[in-house]
């Protein structure tokens, strides 16, 4: 009795060895995921903008980008955060994003063949693994160079993928033919609505996961450890294709309102096809099935799967049970690359009419055209580091924008004369500094996150610089709600302007028009290397601070306006030159930076 006691003791043992196992082989599949796509941002950086840029004319050029930078980064998930970012960015337009992540849904099929070809024993994942590991360990290691850094953490995150990739197919087998997880899965699989609950597992399973490809490894294995049916398996596609929708809609609930749109079209293409591929469920299953059998597996739905479930077989019944459970694989990669094939086959020709849908499911409300709103960046994007970078840039270029306008309401306000117009104005610079708070709360916050992922060197100066930028643009703003205490205290004591002062002060507040729309132009250039423009505008505001000042103190010493009246006068010209020193201060930060 004690005996039959600890063998189910050390059974159970091993059984939660197996599952820590098989979890620590995904975790490193995950990891090399995530390394991979990390490092190629960097090591690309502004080279992949630009290719994506590029090479989205047109629909073909986009099927083919989103295909080839998936295959790269080994995640249509990561792909459409990208995409997300873009569009955010303004980098991007909707209509390109959506061939894109068509193209994008047929890259990532690549790992299922990957895995398929690992498991059929012709190419072992793991046999490169090691080697690429050792070079990229030297390339990160012993150079330098920041580029050479990143393309060899590249490569150890590829080797990571592929070693952990072939150690999920080694550790899985025992744990997978075990009779307890057979006997658990039983239930569900002779359920008739087995096909919905796989599908609700599958997508559930990559949102967890968060790749489709992790998930659709896992497809393989249960099928060809006989766990599932085929039609479970069909079923588990379907379902992975809807979860790895919900990370980019998640990562776009806090963007503006084109990446919400681009996550959606993510999400009506994956249903679509899902609910096609249901309606033709059994037409569907024989498709793949003939797929396969041309080139030369067995039929999927005809095979005998309780070869994969009997144990001790020798000869060629072991040799048959093998090149079953070896085979299997192939199926489930066609399954998902001829649903994503034939989805864009299907939806490539309505990429204007899925636009519209998009654009009806994520109306553009009048309250997000307020200027106090982020426009170009969220909270959940800054993960993508190197990319972060440009919505940050645009973000930044748009507070210049509020600030353009913050300064249309400081010369209203000094040339109002009717009070209840005045306190509007004066009302409206009290709101635009806090705008001008909070915006610069919200991007400092993400740029913190962006500088707490590794980045380049370039990016980390850039990242400075905008501390720097978006530091000035809230001072701004805070000369603003100052200058419109300075006006009331003038109202309080019932002075006014004389006609030679609001003449004085008018053409003051054209010179510090054109230094705003210099300032706002060297934040719209990519890459600023000449801010004489903007030093010109500030020898302008400062030529015009001191001639005032001379004529001000003559006008004083022969009394040609009232004292108190002049000195809220030339307070008011100090504070408009102050602000020239804010804008030349944001023009030099923007010198050398390449956005």
């Amino acid at each position: 009795m004690h005996q039959t006691g600890a063998s189910k003791f050390f059974t159970t043992v091993d059984t939660i060895y197996q599952i820590l196992k098989m979890l620590g082989c995904l975790a490193l599949f995950l990891f090399g995921m995530n390394l991979m796509s990390s490092s190629l941002q960097r090591f690309a950086g502004k080279g992949l903008r630009s290719f994506i840029e590029k090479m989205t004319s047109n629909t073909g050029k986009c099927l083919f980008t989103g295909f080839l930078v998936t295959v790269l980064v080994q995640s249509s998930t990561a792909t459409t955060l990208m995409l997300v970012s873009f569009v955010n960015a303004g980098l991007m337009t909707l209509r390109s994003a959506i061939g894109v992540i068509m193209g994008a849904n047929i890259g990532t099929t690549v790992t299922a063949w990957l895995f398929a070809v690992s498991m059929d024993g012709s190419f072992s994942l793991g046999a490169i693994a090691i080697p690429l590991i050792f070079v990229g360990f030297v390339l990160s290691s012993f150079f330098k160079k920041q580029k050479t850094k990143d393309f060899g953490s590249f490569l150890i995150g590829f080797a990571f993928l592929f070693l952990g990739l072939s150690m999920l197919k080694d550790t899985s087998y025992p744990l997978l033919s075990s009779e307890g997880v057979r006997n658990f899965l039983a239930p569900i699989t002779d359920m008739g609505l087995s096909t919905v609950l796989f599908i609700i597992i599958g997508a559930v399973m990559t949102f967890c996961l968060q790749s489709s490809a992790a998930a659709t490894s896992i497809t393989m294995l249960l099928l060809a450890c006989g766990v599932i049916t085929f039609p479970n398996a069909v079923a588990f596609i379907l379902g992975e294709n809807i979860g790895t929708t919900i990370t980019s809609n998640l990562a776009a609930t806090s963007t503006n309102i084109s990446s919400k749109r681009t996550a959606r079209a993510h999400l009506v293409f994956n249903l679509f096809g899902s609910i096609l591929v249901i309606a033709l469920f059994q037409p569907y299953m024989r498709l793949n099935a003939y797929i396969v059998e041309a080139l030369g597996f067995p039929n999927p739905l005809t095979c005998d799967f309780t070869l994969l479930s009997q144990t001790g077989l020798t000869g060629e019944a072991l040799q048959a049970q093998t090149s079953l459970a070896s085979s299997l694989p192939y199926s489930v990669a066609i399954v998902h690359s001829l649903f994503n094939i034939i989805t864009t086959l299907i939806l490539v020709w309505f990429i204007p009419q899925l636009e519209k849908l998009v654009m009806k499911m994520v109306p553009n409300k009048e309250e997000e055209k307020e200027v106090f709103h982020l426009v170009y960046i969220g909270k959940g994007n800054a993960n993508l580091a190197e990319l972060s970078i440009t919505e940050a840039r645009k973000e930044i270029n748009h507070f210049g924008e509020i600030c353009a306008k913050g300064f249309g309401y400081v010369r209203q306000a000094i040339q109002e004369s009717e009070t209840d117009k005045f306190d509007e104005f004066r009302d409206k610079l009290v709101k635009y500094e806090e705008i001008t708070d909070r915006i610069e709360f919200e991007i400092a916050t993400y740029l913190n996150q962006v500088s707490q992922n590794e980045i380049s060197d370039q990016a980390r100066m850039q990242v400075k610089a905008y501390f720097k930028i978006i530091g000035e643009m809230e001072s701004l703003g805070d000369s603003g709600e100052a200058i419109s205490r300075l006006l009331q205290r003038k109202r309080d004591h019932n002075k006014v302007f004389n006609d030679l002062m609001r003449k004085r002060i008018g053409e003051m507040l054209d010179t510090m028009q054109n230094a705003y729309d210099v300032m706002n132009a060297n934040l719209a250039e990519a890459n600023v290397t000449d801010i004489s423009n903007a030093y010109s505008a500030e020898d302008a505001i400062n030529d015009m601070r001191d001639a005032l000042r001379e004529e001000h103190l003559k006008n004083m010493e022969v009394k040609s306006y009232d004292y108190t009246a002049g000195v809220y006068y030339f307070d008011l010209i100090q504070e408009l030159e102050t602000m020239g020193d804010f804008m030349i201060n944001i023009s030099q930060a923007l010198v050398g930076l390449n956005a």
